[in-house]
């Protein structure tokens, strides 16, 4: 009956698509691995431009450890239909394989939910409609590598050539990475390669390379089925002086990077006369994954965003204090983008929230950092290089500021703000005391370019590592996440009070 169901929406799916129209069915397939344990791969299939069940598309095998064959062996249980049609989302919709009861409910609600999304415009579906990138392979050596991407239609694409490290940036429109990370695993004349969201309308591939390289070839072709597109990249060899050449000739202009830049200020409500703003940045988003837990593999940037929503919501209860986000979801911001936003909306504190890895896996603990032109020690120092390389895993160019500007710019930074900044990250820590666990000398400091605002006080906030298994766990845990995001905020009202009794 289930299947009888599908091939039922697939032909009224057909009916829409000549009407512009792009209709996705998530497929849920419960089933055992090659190692006996169970698993759930999800398919995902794009009816608007064809009915087969030949291009099913694995979006998620890599994330649930399901191979193809996997998939083959499983019995289906259950059919887990999502339709995106504009802004109508029916999520975790679900038949049971033996109920015809509930089956006829799904069928009758689905039959709504098209006949609804019949009456939406095609310009408002193909807004919300982003490509998916549902194969990749790479081959070569280090004297050639090619790089080919499978889409369910055809991207446009532009490159552009960076230097200082060498990297060949490519950018797409929105779209949804959906194959294993092991297909696109850096080789050849690759050392990184990077991918993911910019932005609501745009994504980017970020090809760092272990030498000077130009793409002899980037096209996109039709695939043999003509179902979908490949992005086709040849990359070859070159010399320092021919790799300067592109640099310097192409046409990456600096109107989208300030148009990008101007874009991401957010609009956050009003703050009344007297209250205090402050800019709560969850590090990491987009492109720049951040670092990786050591044993769910969750994303840093998954973890600062959570932790700085729930922080937010949680000033925003106190009166007379007004808290936004620099960002409110996964996209990605330069770290210019964060100072810019904090001094744009006149936030009175910084406050950038982290959970990095280490080499070590058995230190843990919260660590607050502030910013100095000496770094206070060598992992202060490691961890301000790692974090000062978000633009560049992103495939931003960093302008360098000359040496006389940027040391003006540290020592307004340093008399105007450090005070404070090291008040606040001294709160924190008091507010931390036989509540949080903290490393050894838990106040440090270094050259983090996301605290460089001169008139805005701002601490880096380490709240765990992801490295460490125990602080992942916590890391994750929603109690835990509450409870840090309530001491923050008794950490900044009693600087507050003191910032106010002293006149400021």
């Amino acid at each position: 009956m289930w299947r009888q169901v599908l091939i039922w929406l697939a032909a009224f799916a057909a009916t829409l698509s000549r009407q512009h129209f792009t209709l996705k069915f998530v497929v849920c397939f419960p089933c055992h691995n090659s190692k006996g344990k169970a698993k759930c791969a999800i398919i995902l299939m794009d009816f608007a431009t064809h009915t087969s069940w030949d291009k099913v598309i694995a979006i998620r095998q890599a994330a649930a450890g399901v191979s193809s064959q996997d998939v083959g062996r499983s019995r289906v249980g259950s059919l887990a239909i999502q339709i995106g049609c504009g802004g109508l989302l029916f999520k975790r919709a679900r038949i049971a394989a033996k109920s015809a009861a509930r089956r006829s409910t799904f069928a009758r609600r689905v039959l709504a939910a098209l006949l609804t999304a019949s009456l939406l415009p095609a310009s408002s579906v193909e807004a919300r409609d982003p490509l998916l990138a549902y194969g990749a392979r790479i081959v070569g050596d280090d004297a050639r590598t090619r790089i080919v991407i499978d889409f369910d239609r055809e991207p446009r694409f532009s490159v552009h050539y960076i230097a200082n490290p060498e990297r060949i940036v490519v950018d797409l429109p929105a779209t949804a990475f959906g194959f294993p990370a092991k297909d696109l695993a850096a080789r050849g004349l690759f050392k990184d390669i990077r991918y993911g969201k910019m932005d609501e309308e745009s994504a980017r591939i970020v090809l760092t390379t272990a030498g000077p390289v130009k793409l002899a070839l980037a096209k996109v072709q039709a695939d043999e089925t003509g179902n979908g597109h490949r992005l086709v990249l040849d990359a070859e060899m070159i010399d320092k002086k021919a790799f300067a050449e592109l640099v310097k000739t192409q046409s990456w202009s600096d109107r989208t990077e300030a148009a990008q830049t101007t874009s991401a200020i957010p609009a956050p409500q009003k703050a009344a006369p007297g209250d205090f703003v402050i800019a709560v940045d969850a590090g990491h988003g987009g492109i720049d994954t951040g670092a990786i837990g050591v044993d769910t593999k969750t994303e840093e940037k998954q973890v600062t965003l959570a932790f700085a929503k729930a922080f937010t919501e949680r000033l925003n209860k106190e009166p007379g204090i007004k808290a936004f986000l620099t960002r409110e979801d996964d996209e990605f911001l330069s770290l210019s983008q964060r100072v810019l936003i904090a001094r744009q909306n006149h936030a009175g504190l910084f406050i950038s929230l982290h959970a990095d890895t280490l080499k070590q896996k058995d230190i843990r603990g919260a660590t607050v950092y502030t910013i100095s032109d000496k770094a206070s020690d060598k992992l202060a120092a490691d961890l301000a290089e790692r974090e000062n390389l978000s633009d560049q895993i992103a495939g931003k160019e960093t302008v360098a500021e000359p040496p006389e500007v940027a040391d003006i710019l540290l020592d307004l930074t340093r008399r105007e703000t450090q005070a404070f900044s090291i008040s606040l990250a001294e709160s924190v820590l008091n507010s931390f005391k036989d509540q949080v666990g903290t490393i050894n000398n838990p106040h440090r400091h270094a050259g983090f370019r996301v605290l460089q605002a001169p008139d805005v006080p701002s601490i880096l906030l380490e709240i765990g590592f992801l490295s460490n298994a125990e602080d992942e766990k916590l890391l994750l845990d929603e109690g835990w996440r509450g409870k840090i995001a309530g001491l923050l905020t008794d950490a900044v009202k009693r600087y507050r009070a003191a910032v106010m009794a002293n006149g400021g």
